[in-house]
């Protein structure tokens, strides 16, 4: 009956089988036939099926800065109507401060930090979307 080495030669072992493995390292890029995709030479060439392709997402990024902006500006201006139209509310208070001041001063930042957010996700979709459609 033969008994296994100690702890430390297995330890050996493994460190000398991982030394022994090559590594492949790659410096530069494959050289070979690159496929040219033919959006991609009307978007460079300013062709006008290139402009057309540009013109529509800048066309959908303006469709969502505007109605972004419209949804706040309607949210944030409703507020003093609110206050005027139902003056118990404008009176009514919340932790020692007026409901308007809370909701005008400090409830507008997460507001406003949350339709940037939302933007700029809206925003780099449409992004990915047009560099995804442009390569391929």
């Amino acid at each position: 009956m033969t008994q296994p080495g100690p702890p430390e030669d297995t330890a050996a072992e493994q460190e000398a089988e991982r030394r022994r493995r090559r590594v492949k390292v790659v410096l530069a890029e494959r050289r070979g036939a690159r496929k040219v995709v033919r959006t991609m030479v009307h978007i460079e060439q300013q062709t006008q099926i290139g402009e057309q392709v540009v013109r529509v997402l800048i066309r959908k990024q303006l469709v969502v800065a505007v109605t972004l902006a419209v949804i706040t500006a309607v949210v944030l201006g409703s507020l003093p109507v609110l206050f005027a139209l139902f003056p118990k509310v404008a009176a009514a208070t919340l932790f020692g401060v007026r409901l308007p001041w809370l909701l005008l001063g400090a409830a507008a930042y997460p507001l406003l930090i949350g339709v940037g957010a939302l933007y700029n996700r809206v925003v780099e979709r449409n992004e990915k979307d047009f560099i995804d459609m442009v390569e391929n």
